[in-house]
């Protein structure tokens, strides 16, 4: 079983900045694409960004410019510098992660999700 524990998130007023951060922990043997997702009151969810074991990254247009995605394969650990926030910005932000995990039987893989933090932009 793996988990994951997201912190960071809380108030602030458009044009400030958060950083989120997520870390994974339990039977793990590698972790291929680590990410955030985002949904806002009433809507679905959706991707906000991505990245790989190998650093390529997936950005939603909307915060293009303004998020930026890292991770820290030592400490299994990912991260989302949010600048320039604006109030649509506001939303649940899920860490999601494909592990590779460690069993008796094998190395099955599956998809995790953290358990969300909100994130609220004030105007």
């Amino acid at each position: 079983q793996v988990q994951l524990v997201e912190s960071g998130g809380g108030l602030v007023q458009a044009g400030g900045s958060l950083r989120l951060s997520c870390a994974a922990s339990g039977s793990i043997f590698s972790i291929n694409v680590m990410g955030w997702y985002r949904q806002a009151p009433g809507k679905q969810r959706n991707l906000v960004a991505t990245i790989t074991g190998g650093d390529s990254t997936v950005y939603a247009d909307s915060v293009k410019g303004r998020f930026t995605i890292s991770r820290d394969n030592a400490k299994n650990t990912v991260y989302l510098q949010m600048n320039s926030l604006k109030p649509e910005d506001t939303a649940v932000y899920y860490c999601y992660a494909v592990v590779t995990t460690t069993t008796a039987w094998g190395h099955p893989q599956f998809q995790y999700w953290g358990q969300g933090t909100l994130v609220t932009v004030s105007e």
